[in-house]
């Protein structure tokens, strides 16, 4: 299992409703969540096999922005 961080413009609940299914559907992603709370809107996500391209490729399908957050 890996960790993986990215800042997102997922504002609101409205927003985390609309890539919940992007998200829900990737095979290879155990959780995640998106603090709205955070200026950079942090998405966090638990995967075993997903990789950050394919949580990258599904949350800019769903239409939002995307970048990894470097440790």
């Amino acid at each position: 299992m890996k960790t993986l961080k990215f800042k997102t413009n997922i504002n609101c609940s409205g927003c985390v409703s609309g890539v919940s299914s992007f998200l829900n559907g990737l095979n290879g992603l155990t959780e995640w969540e998106v603090d709205t709370n955070n200026k950079d809107k942090i998405l966090t996500v638990v995967a075993d096999t997903a990789t950050e391209q394919d949580v990258i490729d599904s949350v800019r399908e769903a239409g939002f922005k995307i970048e990894p957050v470097q440790d």
